[in-house]
């Protein structure tokens, strides 16, 4: 089997940062970046160094902010929301990217959470209706709530009946996954068996425990997750990784060095 992808992820957008070199430096051969403010609404502007994006041969990703929620009733969240997911696989595609990452998002306490998973299939329809998204769309099940779209398998399951027709992508993230209360060891099963695809490992451990509804990533070898059975998910998947683990290109290294060697 060809050894998937290594990459990393180099945080918030800092027109001062170049994030290509950060990548290279941690032995990388994939960069996640943001395009704008992760916590903010404002729409991405061009980035200053989409030709070197461009001309590089490293696999861009874009995840979008972490605000963007479709899924939810609060029309001044959700409208935005899909507004700026627009935005963002826009200037994502002007990059070069593969892909543009999602949180699948949640509703309200006392919402039917069947109304999330069919704002869902109206964006994707409303936007094939425009011709289509000009990247794939990826979307990543997450770490809590109890009305989150993609946190336990029956939920993504739910929301893979409303997407998936339209292909969208899917990312698996082993912290969420772990924190989500899904079972590493049959979790690229599963996940598989329901959306029929893992576009993306985000490969990350984690500060809690199992099930704990808490997103807080910890590096490969010291967080609540055996580093083996990290390593493990990322084997059985064969998809490309991201490492969105504490630390700059020296902790990034050495986890890209040990995930190459583990899968040698």
């Amino acid at each position: 089997m060809t050894a998937p992808v290594l990459g990393v992820h180099v945080g918030a957008r800092n027109d001062d940062a170049d994030p290509i070199a950060e990548a290279l430096a941690s032995g990388a051969g994939a960069v996640q970046i943001f395009l704008a403010d992760p916590q903010g609404w404002k729409a991405p502007r061009p980035h200053h160094r989409a030709e070197e994006f461009l001309a590089s041969d490293l696999d861009i990703y874009v995840h979008a902010p972490y605000v963007l929620n479709v899924a939810t009733t609060n029309n001044r969240i959700r409208i935005p929301s899909r507004k700026l997911l627009g935005s963002h696989a826009k200037a994502a595609a002007a990059i070069g990217a593969k892909g543009l990452i999602v949180h699948g998002g949640h509703v309200l306490a006392d919402d039917d959470e069947a109304v999330g998973f069919d704002n869902w299939h109206k964006v994707f329809q409303r936007q094939q209706e425009e011709g289509g998204f000009p990247l794939p769309i990826l979307i990543e099940n997450t770490a809590g709530g109890d009305k989150a779209m993609a946190r336990r398998l029956e939920a993504i399951d739910k929301l893979w009946a409303a997407v998936g027709e339209f292909g969208a992508g899917f990312v698996l993230d082993t912290c969420h996954a772990w924190a989500g209360g899904i079972d590493l060891a049959t979790s690229v099963e599963d996940a598989r068996a329901i959306t029929g695809r893992i576009d993306l490992v985000h490969c990350n451990n984690s500060r809690d425990g199992a099930d704990s509804g808490r997103d807080r990533h910890a590096g490969l070898t010291s967080g609540e997750i055996e580093t083996d059975a990290l390593i493990a998910v990322v084997r059985a998947a064969g998809a490309p990784v991201i490492l969105e683990t504490p630390g700059g290109p020296p902790e990034r290294g050495s986890e890209i060095s040990l995930l190459r060697e583990a899968l040698a």
